[in-house]
């Protein structure tokens, strides 16, 4: 008789979940999911701050150790870590609906935004207006990209170990050209290998995520009874791996196996699916790591853009909701636009554009439908979050890197590569320094390190400069 009565922890659980389950209904979820869209300015650790707040702090819809749980399991993934995050805590709240849902909105304010001002820059481009406009972005981009680097760091070099593993990562990237994918793996090899032989040093940090919040924490349980059916009974399998990954890859791989039988792997889009399709699989650490390995192969090995295109496209994501990776969509625009075949510029860069974001995001879903029911069952893995330490720490000296690319293709107009026994060394050509452009990345340092200005507010003033300058300088 006992055996069948249900114990007062089951009951207590049991009615929280019947309370919760009303309140958490998929419309509400839909209409929370659509704010954090909207809100999601300011590169990964601002969505993921905002995440934490909305989700954790505010609605309690998750505890801070399964969202800790999950953003650890997002930053050891290629791809942006917070639309990542946002699927993932779909799916544990909805499910597979609930977690395309999330992942889908997340990215959905970008995709128009970015598009929209595609058009404009590649219509309007030459007029003084548009042109000082984007002129203005470009140099009061690079504060932001420093300041992520500060930012970063302060979370993830917290002792003489994760220093050690930044400063050979950026010497590995920038020094070396050491490929991307082989630098994440051999710093989650020495985060892995440290947790094991100096847990004290590689066990200490948590990613980039936001700090813990008590009251976030004070009912776990409650919160555990929210999570949808799908999540609470994942279990491993493959039979689920297999049916995860025969959707995904054909939604994935399905568009560019079409576009590869009819124009042929030279054509546009064939390149364009292929390399965004690799970069999806091979590009870890987030936007601003990333954006180094896409910008100098879209720059230096196929010719889509110039250098300080590059910075203007980070520039719209910078001020527009969404994954910073986002920028990919203006590469992608701006190579149809430029090599259109038989097809109309504009009509051309759209398809592009889209053909790009496509190949960029699906395999983001795959990662996570895929690996959730695992990572799952890995809850409180502190080898996990050792690796995770490394590649966090690595991530900073790529971070490093990009800032200095960036930087030195911004204020010069020329930047040569001189190689010495393997080494290679950028040497900018002073007489091409770019007087204006240097001008504007100061006041912008001095807006947000010394003024404290908010990220929108300098780009704003940065976008009216560059307005002022291209229609009162002479010529």
């Amino acid at each position: 008789m006992n055996a069948s009565k249900p114990g007062k922890a089951q009951t207590a659980v049991a009615a929280s979940s019947q309370r919760v389950s009303r309140d958490v209904t998929f419309a509400e979820a839909l209409r929370v999911w659509l704010r954090v869209a909207l809100l999601s300015f300011g590169g990964p650790a601002g969505q993921i701050a905002v995440m934490h707040r909305i989700l954790v702090e505010e609605k309690r819809w998750v505890s801070e150790t399964r969202f800790l749980h999950a953003l650890n399991y997002c930053m050891l993934l290629p791809g942006p870590e917070a639309q990542q995050l946002a699927t993932y805590i779909g799916w544990l709240l909805h499910g597979t609906i609930g977690g395309i849902t999330a992942g889908t909105l997340f990215i959905l304010p970008g995709v128009l935004a970015i598009m929209a001002l595609s058009i404009v820059y590649a219509a309007y481009g030459n007029v003084p207006m548009v042109a000082g406009a984007f002129f203005g972005l470009a140099p009061a981009v690079m504060p932001i990209v420093v300041e992520a680097v500060i930012r970063v760091g302060k979370r993830a070099l917290t002792n003489p170990a994760m220093v050690a593993v930044s400063a050979a990562a950026f010497v590995a990237i920038f020094f070396l050209e050491v490929p991307f994918p082989a630098i994440i793996l051999g710093a989650a090899a020495v985060g892995f290998i440290g947790g094991r032989v100096r847990p004290d040093l590689f066990l200490s940090g948590q990613g980039h995520g936001p700090s813990k919040s008590k009251t976030a924490v004070a009912d776990e349980e409650e919160q555990e009874a929210i999570l949808s059916e799908e999540a609470l009974a994942a279990r491993p399998s493959l039979g689920h791996a297999v049916r995860v990954l025969a959707v995904c890859l054909t939604l994935w791989w399905g568009p560019l196996a079409w576009i590869v039988a009819a124009r042929g792997t030279n054509d546009v889009y064939a390149r364009l699916g292929l390399f965004f399709s690799k970069a999806a699989v091979v590009t870890f650490g987030g936007a601003y790591a990333v954006l180094s390995y896409i910008a100098q192969q879209a720059v230096e090995t196929y010719g889509w853009l110039q250098p300080g295109e590059m910075l203007q496209g980070l520039g719209m994501a910078e001020t527009t909701p969404g994954p910073l990776i986002m920028v990919v969509q203006f590469v992608g625009f701006l190579a149809g636009y430029r090599d259109p075949g038989s097809l109309p510029p504009m009509t051309a860069a759209v398809l592009a554009g889209l053909l790009t974001t496509w190949v960029t995001f699906v395999p983001c879903f795959l990662w996570i439908f895929l690996g959730a029911p695992y990572i799952e069952r890995l809850r409180g893995n502190q080898l996990l979050s050792a690796a995770l330490s490394g590649i966090t720490a690595a991530v900073v000296g790529v971070i490093l890197n990009l800032a200095v690319w960036f930087s030195l293709h911004t204020v010069f107009g020329e930047v040569r590569e001189i190689h010495v026994w393997g080494v290679r060394l950028l040497a900018p050509v002073w007489s091409t320094l770019d007087v204006a452009a240097t001008m504007i990345s100061a006041a912008a340092f001095l807006a947000i390190f010394r003024m404290h200005w908010g990220m929108l507010t300098t780009l704003g003033a940065a976008v009216g400069i560059g307005c002022a300058y291209y229609l009162l300088a002479p010529g």
